[in-house]
């Protein structure tokens, strides 16, 4: 069987190059006469893996040299906890909701101190970004959070909040490395890897490193404190060293395609097909306001549920697969990743146009 176009948030597209040499070492890697898989994460082989993919991601990203980069487990549901475990000194913090993955960090946030809902943008499902430049920041506030990217809804915060000089965290999980970002306006940074960077089971946290300190909640775990990582190379137990592995043949792949700014031409080039398509189309509409949309996840609709269902079952009999919308918002979404190929957009614009024709 030929490979589909693979729409999924996360996990999800994974570029076919990364695939191919993950093959081919499968069974020896580098000459070492086993897999990855079966390595110590205390030999030399792996050490120079670990290193080379914290290397690699460094360059791409432009981290300062101030800021440690830790590959962690538990997904973004344990960096909920983490942050106001490892941040919240004065028990106080600003969280901006713009989709449910910020109202879930919130809700979890409040088991540990104040939460103050500075912005959100519920009363119109989570559909637009609300100004972010003059909130009412709170002035014991110890950071103020926000998830950049929203994976359900299909919208960005283009412009970071103006956080009158208290500490952004952002969760970044659905458009890490997709395009450039300067790292030093953030105290925290972080992503889960699934929907753009390599196979789900790592978290890596960007992290400044006057934030990583002894200084955490009483009764915060040894696991769940920044600074055990930090202190101990992401290796204090064992890491998630295979899907680690592979994100680092991620970033080799970013650095061979020209690195982020070029990723930010192909993606803002990929999602224009889209986002044109929807904008003239008479049956399918994008749901999120023009100025905030999403490069990563664009969700759609038609209006008519049983239209949108028979949509998604012929669009996935053609081969283009997991197109239908998240639970929580139904209608469709495409998430065109890194990975994600401009002739998969192209194919599943002239699949929707046909769908058009064929459904008046």
């Amino acid at each position: 069987m030929s490979r589909v176009y693979n729409f999924s948030a996360g996990p999800a597209v994974l570029p076919e190059e990364v695939l191919k040499t993950c093959a081919a070492e499968m069974l020896d890697y580098h000459g070492s006469g086993m897999s990855v898989m079966e390595m110590s994460h205390r030999s030399k082989e792996y050490e120079n893996i670990l290193d080379t993919a914290e290397a690699d991601f460094r360059e791409l990203l432009s981290v300062p040299d101030n800021y440690k980069v830790l590959f962690l487990q538990g997904g973004g549901n344990t960096q909920f906890a983490m942050v106001p475990m490892n941040l919240m000194k004065n028990k106080v913090a600003d969280y901006i909701v713009t989709g449910q993955w910020a109202k879930k960090a919130a809700r979890e946030a409040e088991m540990y101190g104040k939460v103050n809902i500075v912005a959100s943008s519920q009363d119109k499902t989570f559909s637009y970004i609300p100004d972010l430049s003059n909130l009412d920041i709170d002035d014991d506030a110890d950071y103020v959070y926000i998830c950049q990217n929203n994976t359900i809804y299909g919208t960005t915060i283009k412009e970071l909040p103006n956080t009158k000089g208290k500490t952004l965290v952002s969760d970044v999980s659905s458009m890490f490395l997709s395009e450039p970002m300067d790292v030093s306006k953030y105290g925290v940074l972080w992503g889960g890897v699934q929907k753009n960077v390599g196979p789900a089971g790592v978290t890596i946290v960007v992290i400044r490193e006057d934030l990583i300190t002894e200084d955490v909640l009483p009764g915060t775990p040894t696991m769940l404190r920044y600074k055990t990582h930090a202190d101990n190379k992401s290796l204090y137990n064992t890491p998630p060293c295979y899907n680690i592995y592979v994100c680092g043949l991620v970033f080799k792949w970013l650095k061979e395609m020209g690195g982020l700014s070029v990723m930010k031409e192909r993606n803002e080039e990929k999602a224009k097909i889209l986002y044109d398509f929807l904008d003239g189309s008479q049956m399918f509409k994008g749901t999120v306001v023009p100025k905030d949309r999403s490069l990563m996840n664009v969700p759609f609709i038609t209006g008519n549920e049983e239209l949108d269902k028979k949509f998604i079952a012929e669009a996935s009999a053609a081969g283009f697969k997991n197109l239908k919308g998240h639970r929580t918002v139904g209608g469709m979404r495409a998430s065109i990743y890194n990975a994600m190929p401009k002739e998969g957009v192209v194919k599943l614009v002239e699949f929707m146009d046909n769908f058009e024709k064929n459904n008046k």
